[in-house]
This record gives structure tokens, sequence and C-alpha cells, in this order.
């Protein structure tokens, strides 16, 4: 079992990186867990910023991978849904399971099109580097609901 998170751009905050780092030692008794990230692209041309960095995570993707993108404009679910969703791949499927965060400029039309499902966090606008650590915890908590552990409410 294998999850991984594709990102673009470093972790810049202290305590974010803290963040995420709790939560992967807590992920980690339970599947393969990876953060790759990607460049992140500064030209002054917005679209030419997102083809890059969609170029950059397109990289990372394996034909095999089952693609879940974070966009405004995808799915919501609730966590019980969520925990759902990753134990029936994890059941049916033998592929990695590979969340993807665009950059500040969003994903690139190549990165959705690979999509298997969008995925939204609601209307609200994250920073990129804070949905890494949302995203994080909604995957420890996923894997908690999963394991019958008592860390949901």
């Amino acid at each position: 079992m294998e999850i991984k998170i594709i990102a673009v751009g470093k972790i810049k905050e202290k305590y974010i990186e803290e963040g995420i780092k709790e939560y992967l030692k807590r992920i980690v008794p339970f599947c393969k867990f990876n953060i790759i990230e990607t460049k992140e692209f500064n030209f002054k041309e917005i679209n030419k910023n997102i083809h890059q960095e969609g170029l950059k995570i397109l990289e990372n993707i394996s034909d095999n991978d089952l693609v879940i993108t974070l966009e405004i404009e995808g799915k919501l679910l609730n966590s019980l849904e969520l925990s759902e969703k990753i134990k029936t791949h994890f059941i049916y499927q033998n592929r990695a399971l590979c969340f993807v965060i665009g950059g500040s400029n969003g994903l690139s039309k190549e990165v959705k099109a690979r999509s298997n499902l969008s995925l939204s966090f609601g209307k609200f606008t994250y920073p990129h580097q804070l949905m890494r650590l949302i995203l994080c915890e909604q995957i420890y908590r996923s894997l908690a609901i999963i394991n019958n552990i008592k860390y949901h409410k």
C-alpha cells in the first residue's frame, strides 16, 4: 500500500514542516508514504508557470497511479467518505494512490486530464504549503478510521 503527495514548491515555514513531520510519523506504520516536491516556476506569464509546473508534476506520476488532484471545483467529501475511498482503493487495486497539490496559480489542464478524481476541501483558498499539512492530517485521519484507531471523532 503506497500513498504519495506530489506538491509544487518547498515548505518555507518551520511550523508547517514540523506538522507534516508529525503526521508522517503517524502515517508510515500503515503504508509507504512519500512527499515529492516539484519546482515552483515564477515567470511573469502565469500560464507558463502553470504549464511548466504541470510538466514537473506529470514526470512524477506513473501510468499505474490513481491520481487525486486537489481543486476548488472538485468533489466535496467528508472524512468518512475519503477514508472509504482510500480503503476501497487499497482493497481492490494494486497501485499507488497519488494526491496532487498544485502551485499558487493552480493546476495545468494536462494534470487535470490525468486526474482520476478531483477533490475539494471547500470553497476557501488555502496557501498550497498549508494545504499539504491539512492533506497529511486527513490522510492520517482516514487511516485511523480504516484501522479503528480512536482519533476521528
